[in-house]
């Protein structure tokens, strides 16, 4: 069986295995509770809300890159998906500081629409550097169309008493499952393997921080891990954006 055959059979096996064997996922809302509440220059939940600067800061940085030199950094055909990746870590910027400003479902909606962005921006780079640049460019539309789409049914979901996070979870976490896959199964077809795994490592190390949120504010009361989150999370995206000044 090719590469290919095999990605997509575990996709299918992912989804199949998570709707038929999982009771649909509410929201919980201890999950609007973070560790830091501060309100700092009249700034409610201070850190929280600042602490998305540097998703600004890489996403501009990460578009100047690809706008400037698309032809010699981006695979051809392809620099669209790469310009939706650093869109969706400017839109995570400000949706996530509006969100931490009066955490809430309904606010929680525009922090993770621009997410789904940056997902659908992400995998389908992967996808055009490792397996298929055409397959890349069928799958970047239809990615963003089910990122949004699932954040919009888990919405709907919840406004009618039975949230069910389970098409956002697989928008979030499949993609994460399938890349160290691609990684591991194919060769590229520009750049190195090893910023994508560097990305992967502290996407798990922003996960860490999230989980224990709480726990990281009681240490010493200066920074909280949700905060600490948002700066792991950014260095990402800011890690593939140095990969790229290094292809020119």
């Amino acid at each position: 069986m090719s590469n290919k055959k095999v990605l997509f059979a575990l996709a299918i096996a992912i989804v199949v295995a998570v709707f038929a064997f999982t009771s649909p996922i509410p929201q919980d809302p201890v999950y609007h509770q973070f560790g830091d509440s501060r309100t700092i220059l009249g700034i409610a939940n201070f850190w929280n809300v600042i602490s998305n600067l540097p998703f600004l800061l890489v996403g501009v940085a990460g578009l100047h890159v690809v706008v400037r030199h698309a032809d010699n950094v981006c695979v051809k055909g392809t620099s669209s998906a790469y310009l939706v990746l650093f869109t969706g870590i400017v839109l995570t910027a400000f949706g996530s500081a509006y969100y931490h400003l009066t955490p809430s479902n309904e606010a929680l909606v525009w922090d993770r629409l621009p997410m789904t962005i940056g997902f659908a921006g992400l995998f389908s780079i992967i996808v055009a550097e490792y397996v298929s640049a055409r397959t890349a460019q069928r799958l970047l539309v239809p990615l963003l169309i089910i990122g949004a789409l699932s954040v919009v049914y888990w919405a709907w979901t919840e406004s009618r008493g039975v949230g069910d996070l389970r098409p956002y979870g697989l928008v979030q976490f499949l993609p994460m499952l399938l890349i160290p896959v691609i990684l591991l199964t194919h060769k590229p077809s520009i750049g190195e393997a090893r910023y994508f795994w560097w990305m992967l490592f502290f996407y798990g190390v922003a996960k860490l921080f999230e989980l224990f949120d709480a726990d990281l504010m009681a240490l010493g009361g200066i920074i909280s891990g949700h905060s600490l989150k948002h700066i792991a999370a950014a260095v990402t995206p800011a890690i593939f954006a140095y990969a790229l000044l290094k292809r020119r």
